[in-house]
């Protein structure tokens, strides 16, 4: 594996999709919060300073989780409908490598798209003179990226085998499960059933659970888990990460063109 041809695909995956316009996100994004700052003194009596913290990080989270999804479903399923990977797989590029590569280069992109997002942000928050602490925001983007990448890792498991359209909608419902899986753990203890705590049992140890990277509400309150905390959730989504790469992999070898 090279990692000189990874940077390739990764560099060329950047830019490509930078092409395509995401960073306008960044202005919508912008746009959003400019009328939030307008209109949530006059809706909301004594709040509205907790509301835009949660409103900005949420409208960072769910962009993000959008150009995941769309963008990821696609890497693939693009370069087959286009016949590109026929140029590129018959080269001195592993498959594994075409992955992973493609996999880089989005997380760059959302890694800058949400950076960008981040700086306007705390930006609007100086500017309103809202009570903040920028360390458990900054943080609490950090593991949204880390969220991210394990979603573009889903996005890309789906769209190896199936069409993008299906592979969106699987992407998307992984990402909703994935935000109440704790709860169905819960739902399945409350139910006093054995067929139902079993099923909601396997759901939980199958979805990833995306709520461990969810650091919002702490945030919000100037909060954070400890260190260990964040360094376990950290490497769980790594190693989630790297778990669905490989079942990509080996699912793209065994694909014939």
């Amino acid at each position: 594996m090279s990692i000189y041809r990874i940077w390739s695909i990764a560099a060329n995956g950047f830019r490509e999709v930078i092409r395509d316009r995401i960073l306008y996100f960044i202005g919508f994004f912008a746009l959003l919060m400019l009328i939030a700052v307008r209109l949530l003194p006059e809706i909301s009596v004594g709040t509205h300073q907790k509301i835009f913290l949660d409103l900005g990080l949420g409208a960072i989270s769910l962009l993000g989780a959008i150009v995941a999804i769309f963008v990821g479903t696609g890497l693939i399923n693009k370069e087959i409908e286009k016949r590109t990977v026929l140029i590129l797989i018959p080269k001195p590029l592993s498959r594994a490598e075409f992955i992973i590569g493609k996999h880089l280069g989005l997380s760059a992109v959302l890694g800058v798209m949400l950076t960008c997002m981040t700086l306007v942000y705390l930006l609007l928050l100086s500017w309103t003179k809202v009570n903040y602490q920028a360390l458990p925001l900054i943080i609490a983007v950090v593991f949204l990226i880390l969220e991210l990448a394990l979603l573009i890792a889903v996005a890309i498991a789906f769209g190896v085998f199936t069409s993008s359209i299906l592979a969106t909608l699987l992407s998307f419902g992984i990402y909703c499960m994935g935000h109440i899986s704790k709860d169905l753990l819960k739902l399945g203890a409350i139910s006093k059933n054995e067929s139902i705590a079993s099923i909601t049992q396997t759901l939980y140890l199958l979805l990833p659970d995306l709520e461990r990277f969810n650091l919002r509400n702490d945030a919000v309150y100037g909060l954070l888990p400890n260190v260990d905390t964040l360094l376990s959730n950290a490497t769980y989504g790594i190693l989630y990460t790297a778990l669905l790469l490989g079942i990509s992999i080996l699912i793209f070898s065994r694909r014939q063109f």
